[in-house]
């Protein structure tokens, strides 16, 4: 395997549209690395220039330490999951995972070999002789897998590969993508929307907005420090609620906002310069740190406030209460051992311990600075 290196890549179109911009990325030999964020964020616009498939228009491109800007995709010793699989329809499993192979001139009894060795790593040993139309969509994924696998190639790249799975096969596919991952020892860069999927696979995340790189780090790290309000939004699910007010120091931090004030005097001090004095911030708090039960006891730790409920959604062991702080609509994820009735009004409490604070200005978390 190998390990890859991504030097102020740019990728800049004819007509003057910077799809990515300046990103550095250093990723390890054997490292699983997923490349997340929205649509048009430029993750797949990266991924094809490390293909190869798309001209690097600035930077530099390192495989193992050997610059490959200007190498063709087949020189690059890489292999390319396909969101739709790219299969060849008139042509049996066997020849789909042979077919790599057989361009490149393996002798026959190699192919063979590579073949079933693969086939039977992805449990498709007994499909081997069938087309890909009679085959599940889990099936064709691994077929797909199954066509970069045999060519040992030194970096695999998997573009949005689950996207056209149903929910219950993409999870199951996650977790043999992470399986296989440790059986190949492999160095794996993944490009998806799905954030749940860069949480679930990841060693490292690169969370991508318009072109740019925002954070890179493991997932719990990027979960629980996000270094800004678009990060914050963007991994969890549930999404970080937010809440708009002012700082205000006296003899703790308050934060002011038009439903009330929250005294915070548990807040990191790095935050208390007079800079910050009266500065428009953006409050967030993840769903699961709104809690339910009486903790009155537990002075200066949470924050109570009343809400009606709006909307149970109960999802089992979990349950998403829809609650207002005033105007401002909030979700609270809770255990789905509560009593809770729709439309009653009762307390929930902030977790001051857990809170982020973000510039509205430019929305950089204040802790991360």
């Amino acid at each position: 395997m190998a390990y890859v290196e991504l030097k102020n890549i740019s990728k800049i179109y004819d007509d003057g549209t910077k799809a990515v911009s300046n990103v550095n990325i250093q990723i390890k030999d054997k490292e699983f690395v997923v490349l997340v964020g929205p649509s048009g964020c430029g993750k797949t616009t990266t991924l094809r220039m490390i293909a190869g498939l798309e001209e690097i228009s600035e930077g530099e491109l390192y495989i193992d330490g050997k610059l490959v800007n200007s190498l063709s995709p087949k020189d690059r010793d890489i292999a390319m999951v396909f969101q739709n699989y790219a299969l060849y329809p008139h042509m049996n499993v066997y020849d789909n995972i042979a077919f790599g192979l057989k361009l490149r001139k393996f002798n026959k009894d190699e192919i063979d070999k590579r073949v079933k060795e693969v086939a039977d790593i992805l449990g498709l040993s007994e499909s081997l002789r069938k087309k890909p139309k009679s085959l599940s969509g889990g099936q064709r994924q691994r077929v797909a897998l199954g066509r970069a696998i045999v060519r040992n190639p030194k970096v695999f790249l998997f573009d949005e590969p689950l996207s056209n799975l149903d929910a219950k096969l993409r999870v199951q596919m996650r977790a043999e993508i992470s399986k296989l991952h440790k059986k190949l020892n492999a160095t794996i860069i993944y490009v998806t929307h799905d954030q749940v999927e860069a949480m679930t696979m990841g060693d490292r995340i690169v969370v991508m907005e318009s072109g740019l790189v925002k954070q890179t780090d493991s997932p719990m790290k990027i979960y629980q420090n996000p270094v800004n309000k678009f990060v914050a939004g963007f991994i969890g699910t549930p999404s970080m609620n937010f809440i708009e007010g002012k700082l205000n120091f006296k003899d703790s931090i308050v934060f002011v906002s038009k439903q009330s004030k929250i005294d915070i005097p548990i807040m990191n001090e790095q935050i208390r310069n007079e800079k910050n004095n009266n500065k428009e911030v953006i409050l967030g708090i993840r769903p699961e740190n709104i809690l339910l039960n009486n903790r009155k006891e537990e002075s200066g730790r949470y924050f109570e406030f009343k809400s009606r409920v709006e909307l149970i959604e109960p999802l089992g062991s979990q349950m998403l209460i829809h609650l207002f702080f005033g105007e401002q609509p909030m979700i609270a994820e809770i255990s789905g051992m509560e009593s809770v009735d729709r439309e009653s009004e009762i307390s929930f409490y902030i977790d001051l311990t857990k809170v982020h604070l973000f510039y509205k200005e430019n929305g950089k978390n204040l802790l991360s600075l």
